[in-house]
């Protein structure tokens, strides 16, 4: 028992003087936050001076964006940027755990950004109370090193999609149903190990369904702890890929059904006849967008 306290002691030693000397410097009061993170190997110092440097952008303040905000916060992301042009009614509450009853009619991009500073001073947030477009997705994802996409309408969707493409970023995108849930990382912009294309989001659907097919969230309902376990796993991969360990869901579609609760995985590859990055593309631009 001494044995295994003194490693645990030792660990926890050398883990202090890697996070001091890893990149930009962790003060004793980071060092103490992220301790859990900084023990571990696939973490330590230098994977928590990553997560400092990191400038990541959340689309969205509901009900996926609110747990992704609140755990990319905790983690130690050095700079969120959060883009919602809504506010905060109090049906959003059954789900969207970053706001209380007291932000009712407040933009939701203020009351996510009081949440984050609380919970966590060392990072610092970017508000943007725009509704994204054609006009400005390209600028404001250029700013940013990740994209988490936790936007609730296919519109939105495919514009940050393909926005994220031209810009050269790599974009976590999650989605909910009524039961059910999907996650997936793209880096449509990179290639594989063996030079093949990345696929794209339009490998996996090459067109968002017509309007009214898919019965928005207010028709059809969701369940609010769904949307904070896909949220929970948009924060994790994003983490993973600024971090770097495991292995990452490009290529790879999440899905999780919350009826039977079974998590699986599909695998997709790139699509040559896909409109965004195929042999012979059609879209030269993101599309046109809006927030819902």
């Amino acid at each position: 028992m001494v044995g295994v306290l003194d490693l645990g002691l030792r660990r926890r030693d050398m883990s202090r003087m890697d996070a001091r000397n890893a990149g930009p410097g962790l003060s004793d009061q980071e060092i103490e936050r992220y301790a859990r993170h900084i023990v571990m190997r696939e973490v330590g110092g230098p994977g928590q001076a990553a997560l400092k440097r990191a400038r990541v952008l959340v689309v969205g303040a509901g009900g996926l964006g609110a747990p992704a905000l609140l755990y990319l916060a905790g983690a130690g992301v050095g700079t969120l940027g959060v883009v919602d042009d809504d506010q905060v009614s109090l049906s959003n509450l059954q789900r969207q755990v970053i706001h209380a009853s007291a932000d009712i009619g407040r933009p939701k991009v203020e009351s996510a950004a009081q949440a984050v500073t609380k919970l966590n001073p060392h990072v610092a947030v970017e508000t943007h109370a725009v509704r994204l477009s054609a006009d400005n997705a390209l600028d404001l994802i250029a700013r940013y090193d990740f994209v988490a996409d936790g936007s609730d309408n296919f519109e939105t969707r495919y514009l940050v999609a393909d926005a994220c493409y031209f810009a050269r970023k790599p974009l976590v995108t999650a989605a909910v149903g009524v039961f059910d849930g999907t996650l997936t990382t793209i880096r449509a912009h990179e290639r594989d190990a063996q030079g093949r294309p990345n696929p794209s989001y339009r490998c996996l659907f090459s067109e968002p369904p017509p309007p009214g097919a898919v019965p928005a969230c207010a028709e059809a309902g969701v369940l609010g702890a769904l949307t904070g376990v896909l949220g929970s796993l948009m924060a994790l991969e994003v983490i993973r890929e600024i971090v770097g360990f495991g292995e990452g869901l490009v290529g790879r579609l999440l899905m999780v059904d919350a009826r039977s609760m079974r998590f699986e995985t599909l695998t997709y590859a790139w699509d040559p006849t896909n409109p965004l990055t195929g042999d012979k593309p059609t879209i030269t631009m993101p599309g046109i967008g809006r927030m819902g």
